[in-house]
């Protein structure tokens, strides 16, 4: 199989050889996944979906964006938060000194979720207006949606599935616990649950009430299984594959 084109492994001159102005942005978050994935999974998992879907077209992909919004994860030790500005304008800047180089066309990979989603669209929509170029995000829950995995937690079944295809060093699976939380009124951050919403975050006090029930899980992790990962992770792989080839075909 081939490997994946990484921008910060190319010279000036392998970039300005690049002809289709395409480039894949991963960006995911540094957070708590309980007591059994690893404090990078989000960004884990976006930069093996990016890198493989690059291995595949030939696309080039940035270096990934480690950091994420992530305030409702701060209860528990390791979770780094950015504000959500800084995401915006971080994203922002990488397109634009891409875009001074050939690049128009990002595919931006969004392995944290709804949380992110807001900011890297005021990014996206800023860089359009701004500088004249595409902006794609890709969010695999939502590219998903047609495999009816049903509802998604945090460090369930999905997210502990596809960690053991990408990186099954890093799964504690002594450590698997499951943990489903009650769901709260107006807290809903699912989106396959039609309630989706980010209206209401809870307070902090809650969060370490819900942190302390469930260790950080919301979902089963026990029913996860290496089948499941390589359905979930080939499924994505193969949606952004399909979405970079209609860039190429319509840029």
């Amino acid at each position: 199989m081939k490997k994946a084109k990484k921008l910060e492994e190319l010279t000036w001159e392998d970039v300005e050889r690049e002809e289709e102005g395409i480039i894949i942005i991963p960006v995911g978050s540094v957070e708590q996944h309980g007591r059994h994935l690893p404090l990078g999974t989000d960004s884990m998992v976006a930069i093996a979906i990016a890198e493989e879907a690059s291995a595949r077209t030939g696309v080039p992909v940035a270096p990934p964006l480690w950091y994420g919004w992530s305030p409702h994860h701060m209860v528990l030790p390791g979770t780094v938060n950015i504000r959500p500005e800084v995401l915006e304008e971080l994203l922002y800047d990488i397109i634009a000194s891409l875009s001074e180089h050939g690049f128009k066309h990002f595919v931006v990979v969004n392995g944290h979720r709804v949380v992110n989603i807001p900011w890297i669209q005021l990014a996206a929509y800023r860089a359009k207006e701004d500088l004249n170029v595409n902006v794609y995000i890709f969010d695999p829950a939502f590219a998903s949606k047609e495999l009816k995995l049903g509802r998604m937690g945090h460090a369930e079944e999905i997210e502990t599935s596809q960690m053991m295809v990408i990186r099954p060093d890093l799964v504690r699976k002594d450590k698997i616990v499951d943990s489903l939380i009650k769901e709260e009124f107006l807290y809903h951050v699912d989106p396959s649950d039609p309630r989706d919403t980010l209206c209401y975050l809870p307070s902090r006090e809650r969060m370490e009430e819900l942190a302390k029930e469930s260790g950080g899980v919301n979902g089963t992790p026990s029913k996860s299984s290496l089948e499941l990962g390589r359905k979930y992770h080939e499924h994505v792989v193969s949606r952004l594959v399909e979405l970079i080839e209609h860039i190429k075909g319509v840029r």
